[in-house]
């Protein structure tokens, strides 16, 4: 993919006169590597036993994608949900059924789960729209129709090219899209620019080689793919979102960072570890060295050991008078060094997980180390604290994406949707709590007349407010109210 951006940024550059660079791709192509898990440089190590030097792999814990799949679980979950105060708006943003509308259409919560995670890999993530069946005039202008549709696009920041950044915020990019038309690979690229207050989008096609790393030459575009698109108003098609991690790196152009960025030595540390304890429980086989005469019958005639034979002894003598009075059998027995190294992988998984947010105790590698729930919920700060971070950037990412969608709609789809409703998107708290310690706390405060008993049921028990204050028990029957044995003085 660097190859291609390279020779999108020289293709802007010429058309534009802009002055990109492709230098911070490089930057995000390397923590790609360790989202994957294997960083060349870092994973191929060389191993010399002083006659012959001989490369291999590493093993590998591959915790950077169990990061960004931790990260974007906690954030992006089924029970996180929009909502939109009007009924038609919200019917065309959410549909009548529980995955319908535009979202649902789009596959909407699916995908930005998987975008969360491209996003804390890669640094920034964005949701690119385009119309289906859109009926355009020959200037460029869309023409109201209902039967026009929306499609959405999930793109990673390899695929992000910031052109216009005010005060940290991307106001105009291009985003490639690798398309494969006919069995022929093609880069699809399309400009977002503002033109006074109104975004023109400007789209073109290249086909690419074989390898989908060159450009080859610029195609027509497909039937119904205007070259310029003219949407009428200052809201863009698209919306970004980066991590809660301020960039240290320089000339970052407004895109975010890897969530591990700062934790790169410590990934290293954790793969060290790792492999160090993989090596010993290989190199920890028992070992029986023996002199070569004991393969052979009195013919002289070489005995062939069967496989296990062949991996067990090793041979270090041709006859029994080059053993020199030594042993003609020695056995090795290494030590396998399991704990000490459990040890070292669990020291480095504490340096990693805080580095990347989640506190020192988020990640045990001995199953049998158990936390309780109270110590547990004191080492969670961290994680609170950062978890709410990312929330505000998620939230306002989502905000301006369905602000987009309803302002679309209601030019071109549906003069009936509501652009200005309110919208309201909730997230799932519950990795974040200890459940229940804060329902021994509610039930203190009830016992402490703090909270109501109809408000405790509400909470616990999903009950309305009028259910709740229909099955509070009587004075002398406090044991219904709560099944799970609560009992206050």
């Amino acid at each position: 993919m660097i190859a291609i951006n390279a020779e999108i940024i020289n293709f802007l550059n010429r058309t534009f006169g802009y002055r990109l660079t492709g230098d911070y791709y490089n930057v995000i192509a390397m923590w790609e590597d360790w989202w994957r898990g294997f960083n060349e440089p870092f994973h191929r190590i060389k191993v010399n036993n002083g006659e012959v030097c001989r490369s291999r792999d590493m093993y590998t814990m591959k915790m950077a994608k169990k990061i960004c799949e931790d990260w974007a679980s906690i954030l992006i979950n089924d029970k996180t949900f929009i909502k939109v105060n009007d009924d038609c708006t919200s019917r065309f943003l959410l549909g009548d059924t529980e995955n319908g509308g535009v979202l649902g259409s789009n596959n909407f919560w699916e995908q930005i789960n998987d975008l969360m995670e491209r996003m804390m890999w890669s640094g920034t993530a964005a949701v690119v729209i385009r119309l289906k069946n859109a009926a355009v005039s020959e200037n460029g202008s869309i023409i109201p129709d209902g039967r026009t549709r929306i499609d959405l696009n999930y793109i990673d920041a390899q695929n992000i090219i910031p052109l216009t950044v005010d005060n940290g915020t991307i106001t105009e990019a291009a985003f490639c899209s690798d398309v494969c038309i006919k069995g022929i690979n093609k880069i699809y690229l399309e400009i977002h620019r503002l033109d006074g207050n109104e975004y023109v989008i400007e789209n073109h096609l290249f086909t690419a080689d074989k390898s989908g790393t060159m450009l080859i030459k610029e195609d027509v575009l497909p039937s119904g793919v205007p070259s310029v698109l003219h949407t009428g108003s200052s809201v863009p098609w698209f919306a970004i979102c980066k991590p809660a991690v301020v960039n240290s790196i320089k000339n970052n152009n407004g895109m975010g960072c890897a969530v591990f960025a700062n934790a790169i030595d410590n990934l290293k540390g954790v793969d060290i570890a790792y492999n160090n304890l993989n090596s010993d429980l290989w190199l920890g086989q028992k070992k029986v060295f023996m002199s070569r005469s004991l393969i052979e019958d009195f013919m002289g005639k070489k005995i062939t050991p069967d496989e296990v034979a062949q991996q067990l002894f090793y041979y270090i003598t041709s006859s029994a008078e080059d053993t020199d009075g030594k042993p003609l059998v020695t056995e090795h027995n290494p030590d396998l060094r399991v704990k000490d190294n459990v040890d070292g992988i669990q020291a480095q998984l504490d340096y990693l997980s805080f580095k990347v947010g989640f506190g020192t105790k988020h990640y045990q590698f001995n199953a049998g180390s158990i936390v309780t729930a109270t110590q547990y919920t004191g080492d969670k700060q961290d994680l609170v604290q950062n978890a709410h971070k990312h929330f505000i950037r998620v939230e306002g990412f989502l905000h301006d994406l369905v602000k987009s969608l309803l302002h679309i709609g209601k030019s071109f789809i549906d003069s009936s949707i509501n652009d200005e409703a309110a919208i309201s998107v909730t997230f799932d708290q519950s990795p974040l709590i200890d459940e229940n310690a804060e329902r021994e706390r509610d039930r203190a405060d009830v016992s402490g007349g703090i909270m109501a008993k109809w408000e405790y049921r509400a909470k616990w028990y999903g009950e309305s407010e009028e259910e709740a204050k229909e099955n509070i028990p009587s004075d002398d029957d406090t044991a219904d109210m709560y099944p799970n044995g609560a009992d206050f003085e």
